[in-house]
């Protein structure tokens, strides 16, 4: 007898990494990918939700697609067109969206499906967290019908926006504080984890010869990569947002350690900073609230990701 798919809901600013977590969601037997909630983010949210229908139509399937908050809830909009191009994907050629936007904005989608799953969704948060923040504001009781968010966000020590933040949280501190004040079980997969979770030229290069569409197209993107993160002295190109898609579908893989983390929203040197204290001896008095990745079996991360992008080409 077939397991039972788990309910999930994407909600991505597609960008390269997030086009490539949003394959892996696509085709994956285990989740019922019932929606994908585009924010600003990347790039702006017409290209964002634009992208998001390109990616699935290049994934030959139709999933609802519903657009969120055009900006930040505070602040100004914060974009990576620098890394992720003028429309968000480099150029790579992919499909026209085969399928329209669906009606509903995000946050209350979000609600609506919450209720409707009976406590079971998940939700996997690959950009800034804006839409999560206006759907808690405005609903609530929303932690009590989540199961769980895994979300690419945060670093423990060092920032890939400012030195002290990485991008997802930077871009919505306020939105990401009340993701993380919310109560519902999180996972995060920060750049503690994804610049560990790389793929070498040599790898992406065999994705590539698979030939499929998905996988050339998953293969052209992280190529960008392997040259951006060189000042990082990473050795490959780091799979931000496909590595929080992969912990949501092969936790195994993983390693990390209960904690606390908070967003920093008001320091003029350190806005958008995740503060923790799994490394101090000072303990937050309001107790762990995540489950902070830290390591992951590289190798098999690796292989399995890319047998998933293979299983594109088979009936």
């Amino acid at each position: 007898m077939a397991e039972k798919r788990r309910p999930v809901i994407l909600d991505c600013d597609p960008g390269i990494d997030d086009a490539v977590a949003l394959l892996l969601a696509a085709h994956a037997p285990e989740l019922e990918l019932l929606a994908v909630t585009a924010v600003a983010g990347n790039v702006g949210l017409d290209k964002t939700s634009r992208n998001a229908r390109r990616v699935l139509t290049l994934a030959g399937t139709e999933v609802p697609v519903h657009a969120g908050a055009a900006g930040p809830m505070f602040g100004e909009v914060v974009t990576a067109d620098e890394v992720h191009g003028a429309d968000g994907l480099l150029g790579v050629p992919t499909p026209e969206p085969a399928f329209p936007l669906s009606e509903g904005a995000a946050w209350d989608v979000m609600w609506e499906m919450a209720l409707a799953h009976s406590g079971e969704l998940e939700i996997v948060a690959t950009g800034p967290l804006t839409n999560l923040g206006i759907a808690l504001t405005k609903y609530p009781d929303l932690p009590e019908h989540v199961k769980r968010i895994v979300l690419m966000g945060g670093a423990t020590d060092f920032g890939n926006t400012t030195p002290a933040a990485e991008y997802n949280i930077y871009a919505d501190p306020e939105a990401a504080d009340l993701v993380f004040r919310s109560g519902i079980p999180i996972v995060m997969c920060g750049l503690d984890v994804t610049h560990k979770a790389y793929f070498t030229q040599e790898e992406i290069d065999r994705l590539e010869a698979l030939g499929t569409p998905q996988a050339v197209f998953a293969a052209k993107t992280m190529g960008f990569g392997v040259e951006w993160h060189q000042k990082f002295l990473v050795p490959g190109a780091p799979m931000h947002d496909p590595c929080a898609m992969m912990y949501a579908l092969e936790p195994e893989l993983f390693t990390g350690v209960r904690c606390w983390v908070g967003v920093e929203c008001q320091g003029r040197h350190t806005r958008g900073r995740t503060v923790t204290d799994a490394y101090s001896d000072a303990k937050s008095p309001h107790g762990p609230n995540v489950e902070l990745i830290t390591g992951v079996d590289r190798d098999r991360f690796v292989d399995h990701l890319t047998a998933r992008l293979a299983a594109y080409g088979t009936p």
